[in-house]
């Protein structure tokens, strides 16, 4: 069973819990560009497995039918608790893995952006995990762990983590030993130097422990949150691709073939010389550290905010149609949420072409509402739905462009589409 859609609406009650405690303590963790940019990565990252098959799942049941050693039995008490162990165990080193190649990096990355560390963060999620994530649990189904138990394990370890990501919660003891906490977790998000790539563990800090990546927070060192380069954009799908852009550009344009073909599997820090040389770039100075902050006018962001509830909408109204609803449907619902929170994100960045951005996606929506009517996929009833949604949707963005348009013009990070 998979607990996560139950859990959704807690996670967003307890981020809004969070918030009013962290303004009532003095002690504000939030802002409201980077939460929503958090929040439009969870949102993109459910959208696009509405739409890609899961290339894992078919493995996973091949697997579980033909190769399992069948060691597990979902019927006893005991193989559960077993099997968390296990799925902990290689969590761990796909975590690790994660943080230290430079192609599983470019998935996980998009976690690791947000220079806040509040709940919010914990629901930004990537949207190419279907590449990477699966290869690492392939072991689980070959012990014979049964698809039922993976994916209520997989749920309950995810929704674990979620409260860990709370700069609130101080040190718990004892439990600091052989859990993942607060504490610890904070030191994983940060990029200071004593901290950077420690406490990969999902439930359980023995593995790092174990295995030399434990590094206890230090109270006399604050921790600065986010990536060494940083992404300087709330462009949901430019988060989710930038690293690979910068593999492909340098893998093109390197001169020696071996570094051609190294970039793919290279540590995280590692790129070429030449290109390194032609092409830097350069590192947060931590040492006088601001946070990527452009501003919007209060109204403005008020507007913004029924946006993205007006998208969030839509985004649930699309998860009830996928027990019974049409693939194409589904699709075109999911292209439409896409390029909506890519036009929140421009927008918060005050970039020159979100204008274009704003033309491009009413007409995408418009092309896509027409070709589910025309295919008979939805009534003219829900076309006149959909076009009041569209309507409604192009007014709030548009007030909020012209009006920002007067403002003192902002560095453009909205071009990345």
């Amino acid at each position: 069973m998979n607990f996560v859609p139950y859990a959704v609406p807690v996670f967003l009650v307890l981020i809004v819990l969070e918030c009013c405690w962290g303004w009532f303590k003095g002690n504000n963790t939030y802002r409201l560009n980077d939460s929503l940019n958090s929040l439009s990565l969870g949102l993109l990252s459910v959208a696009t497995k509405f739409i890609f098959l899961s290339v894992g799942y078919i493995v996973f049941v091949k697997i579980e039918r033909d190769y399992s050693l069948g060691l597990f039995d979902s019927q006893i008490t005991g193989h559960w608790l077993i099997a968390l162990l296990v799925y902990d165990f290689f969590y761990y080193w796909f975590h690790r893995i994660s943080h230290e190649r430079q192609f599983f990096w470019g998935s996980h990355v998009v976690h690791h952006q947000s220079e806040d560390y509040n709940l919010s963060t914990a629901l930004r999620q990537t949207s190419t995990s279907f590449f990477t994530t699966w290869i690492f649990y392939v072991p689980c189904f070959l012990l014979g762990m049964p698809i039922g138990m993976y994916i209520s394990i997989a749920s309950a370890h995810l929704i674990y983590q979620f409260w860990v990501h709370s700069q609130h919660i101080p040190k718990l003891g004892v439990f600091e030993w052989f859990l993942i906490t607060p504490s610890n977790h904070r030191v994983h998000h940060a990029q200071n130097e004593q901290y950077i790539d420690k406490n990969y563990g999902g439930l359980f800090i023995i593995w790092d422990r174990l295995f030399g990546t434990f590094a206890e927070e230090d109270e006399q060192e604050a921790a600065i949150y986010g990536i060494r380069t940083p992404l300087q954009s709330w462009n949901p799908a430019w988060a989710n691709i930038h690293i690979f852009v910068t593999m492909l550009s340098d893998a093109w344009r390197t001169q020696l073939w071996r570094d051609k073909l190294r970039i793919l599997w290279a540590k995280t820090d590692w790129r070429p010389e030449d290109m390194e040389a032609q092409y830097p770039q350069p590192k947060t100075n931590l040492e006088q550290f601001e946070k990527y902050n452009p501003q919007l006018s209060t109204v403005s962001n008020i507007v913004i905010i029924a946006q993205y509830l007006m998208v969030s909408v839509l985004h649930f109204w699309t998860s009830l149609q996928l027990l019974d609803g049409p693939y194409w449907l589904v699709f075109g619902a999911t292209i439409i949420q896409i390029i909506t929170v890519v036009a929140i994100g421009m927008v918060l960045d005050g970039g020159r072409h979100v204008r274009l951005m704003e033309v491009t996606r009413s007409l995408v929506t418009l092309v896509i509402v027409y070709n589910l009517l025309e295919v008979g996929l939805i009534s003219s009833a829900w076309v006149k739905v959909g076009l009041l949604y569209l309507c409604i949707s192009s007014l709030l963005m548009w007030f909020v462009i012209l009006r920002e348009a007067s403002n003192q013009p902002r560095l453009d990070h909205g071009l990345r589409v």
